[in-house]
């Protein structure tokens, strides 16, 4: 199986950071944070339950601009051959 070896920018790890701190944030925002986090600084790839999340996420209208981007990075660092 092939990794992905590309990492969250410094924006989106500072984005992710803000969302964790902010009371407000839901629950699968946070989730989709702390995944960005996870793998600002280390080769950690995306599991399968947060590729799904993070693509309803992209899917629905119900989520602000933030929550979609912190999903986008999300998917793009998850394996490829998923």
């Amino acid at each position: 199986m092939s990794t992905n070896k590309k990492k969250s920018s410094s924006s989106m790890a500072t984005l992710a950071s803000q969302t964790l701190q902010d009371k407000k944030s839901s629950k699968t925002a946070k989730s989709l944070a702390a995944s960005v986090l996870s793998q600002a600084h280390t080769n950690h790839q995306t599991g399968t339950e947060l590729e799904d999340l993070a693509s309803k996420v992209l899917k629905s209208d119900k989520y602000s601009g933030e929550t979609k981007s912190l999903a986008g990075s999300v998917l793009s660092q998850s394996n490829k051959q998923r």
